[in-house]
């Protein structure tokens, strides 16, 4: 069975992070957007470090200290300006760099926010969510629902981290940082030499991180897919864990998956939080160097103090303050890759059950169901085995057999919820391969043994199939599924808006809807899959004269255990292990020896009794 995998076989750091890029490149001139703008803050950052030397330089020029500075772009105030004059000037220029620049940082967060969680997101969502609908049951027999869930929330907010929080910052840093070497360069090369010596030191320690971080992010998203699954099964299975009273048991149990999954992401945590200060700390050697050497350039009158040595250390911290980054984005290099990895895996996940090159378009079939020697092997073992014969329109198909003798398997081939493995299932002469899936499945109508209803009103759950069906046209489907009067009980009749899986209806009741829903379709093909087999006595009658009301006019393959069902069948197929171990009309079979007399003779002795 096809199954996802966080396997790091799967896919290269590299191949993901060209992947990655390509993503990026759809959003490019957001992206831009982003960019500029954070560089158009460092640029501004630059000014204010600039102006901030040049006045302490004026302030020391005032006091008798030093040589009057030079103004940037080959400008200067006034030879006739006051001290004062001159320092308020150069206060004003930095207040309004500051300002500027925070003006620039409100639109580039805003600028962010809308690519990352209003474009990117939203579409990575929109994209994962459209494959979920495309891949076939096999996809979701291999796979955890918590799993699923937990890749199409968490994990594509993982992605779009590559893209704020990596890509961008990857680009604003490396510019940055050319920036302000060059800066600290034309103000002095030997100093700006020495004070970087250590950043090579920075690069390894990175990656090491890297290497040692990444396996603990896969694992953690491995273990958050069970915590959910947990949760998930505990809340669907409530109330058999209040009937057994395994209430205490099952917090245990969850506690302890909780717990696993904190002292993992702790260790994750000391890795991070070891790492990130060892960065900040190495970046700061580069201040000490500055101290030293650069004070005694200022003594030796080598530079300045102001647009020097001041101006010096204020890039050099900007310049220690991204190196210092490349924690922050190394972390959320690895985490992005976890999730995306994870992200792909769906997206890339192949597509079993999908058109033919020029499918065949049959908006209405006649019912003919031919299995032409079928073998369906989902997995290591067969499940059914040369499986052959032929329905004609219109006729009625009981299905029976112990359990797991494949009778649900036989009944989810016809609408092409899977493909057999080997032989051939025909529709009116045609392989239903060579179709048009969706014309297909919309001739086939399915009432399952537990049918599932949406939190949505009672008309839209009838309508699924047809959205635009008329009110007459649902209640006409109602009724042939003697849904109508109790639906007109509800305190909003086909307005009433249904609880979660139909919470508040009986079992009778979300059958009929179900049934009121396949009818609605008006299909030529019915598929009944035990629909009363959780229902009982009393409502047997309701449901089964609501199903002989929608198999009228149809072929109709039903599984079914009850004699009442049975009886009124066409054709009787018997299953065992996978095979047709009987087959012919209820009479037939009560005159042989086999499952099928048994079965029935052992229902009329327990209902004498």
């Amino acid at each position: 069975m096809q199954s996802l995998s966080a396997n790091p076989s799967d896919a290269t750091d590299w191949a993901l992070i060209r992947r990655l890029l390509a993503l990026s490149w759809r959003y490019r001139w957001g992206c831009l957007r982003v960019l500029l703008l954070q560089l158009g803050m460092v640029g501004l950052g630059i000014w204010g470090l600039g102006f901030t030397g040049l006045g302490i330089d004026e302030i020391r020029h005032a006091a008798g200290g030093g040589a009057r500075p030079h103004w940037p772009l080959g400008w200067a105030p006034p030879a006739a300006w006051t001290p004062w004059g001159r320092v308020a000037l150069v206060a004003a220029l930095v207040l309004g760099v500051a300002a500027v620049r925070a003006v620039i940082d409100g639109i580039s967060r805003h600028q962010t926010n809308y690519l990352v969680q209003g474009q990117i997101v939203v579409q990575m969502r929109a994209d994962v969510y459209a494959k979920l609908q495309k891949l076939s049951f096999r996809f979701y027999d291999a796979n955890a629902s918590s799993s699923i869930i937990n890749r199409v929330t968490s994990d594509v907010q993982s992605v779009r981290m590559f893209v704020d929080q990596v890509l961008i910052q990857s680009l604003t840093m490396a510019v940055s940082l050319g920036a302000y070497a060059a800066y600290m360069l034309c103000i002095h090369v030997p100093l700006t030499i020495a004070c970087l010596a250590t950043t090579p030191l920075l690069w390894v320690v990175s990656a090491r991180f890297s290497h040692i971080v990444q396996p603990g992010y896969r694992k953690n998203r491995d273990l958050t897919d069970d915590m959910i699954q947990r949760l998930a099964e505990n809340i669907r299975g409530i109330a058999v864990i209040k009937a057994f009273g395994r209430e205490a048991e099952e917090i245990r149990k969850f506690r302890a998956a909780n717990d696993v999954l904190r002292t993992q992401k702790q260790h994750v945590f000391r890795v991070v939080s070891f790492f990130m200060p060892a960065i900040g700390f190495l970046s700061q050697l580069n201040l000490v160097v500055l101290l030293g050497y650069g004070g005694y350039l200022v003594i030796q009158g080598r530079i300045p103090l102001g647009v020097g040595l001041i101006t010096f250390t204020g890039m050099l911290q900007q310049f220690s303050a991204q190196i210092a980054n490349i924690a922050a984005v190394a972390n959320s290099m690895q985490e992005s890759l976890t999730g995306a990895r994870r992200v792909f895996e769906v997206l890339d996940a192949p597509l079993e059950i999908v058109n033919q090159p020029d499918p065949m378009w049959l908006p209405r079939v006649w019912g003919r169901v031919t299995f032409e020697h079928i073998w369906f092997d989902p997995g290591t073992e067969p499940i059914l085995k040369d499986i052959s014969f032929e329905v004609q329109p219109g006729q009625c198909v009981a299905v029976v057999g112990p359990t797991g003798s494949g009778k649900s398997a036989l009944l989810s081939l016809i609408p092409r919820f899977y493909d057999c493995s080997r032989g051939r299932l025909l529709i009116d002469g045609v392989d239903i391969r060579n179709l048009e899936l969706s014309a297909a499945r919309r001739n086939v109508g399915l009432v399952f043994q537990e049918s599932f209803l949406f939190s949505t009103t009672v008309e839209a759950n009838i309508a699924f199939g047809v959205p635009g069906a008329t009110r007459a046209q649902v209640e006409k489907a109602a009724r042939i599924a003697s849904a109508h009067d109790f639906i007109m009980e509800l305190p909003k009749g086909y307005e009433t808006i249904l609880g979660e899986g139909g919470s508040g209806l009986s079992g009778g009741q979300r059958q009929r809807l179900a049934i009121a829903r396949a009818v609605l379709l008006d299909p030529a093909i019915l598929l009944l899959d035990d629909p009363t087999a959780a229902i009982d006595a009393e409502t047997e009658h309701e449901i089964v004269q609501a199903m002989q009301s929608a198999m009228t006019g149809r072929t109709t393959f039903i599984v079914a255990h009850r004699l009442s069902t049975l009886r009124h069948a066409d054709l009787v197929v018997v299953l065992d292990h996978g095979r047709i171990a009987q087959m012919g009309t209820h009479d037939d079979l009560m005159r042989r020896d086999g499952y099928y007399a048994i079965a029935a003779r052992l229902q009329t002795w327990d209902r004498a009794a």
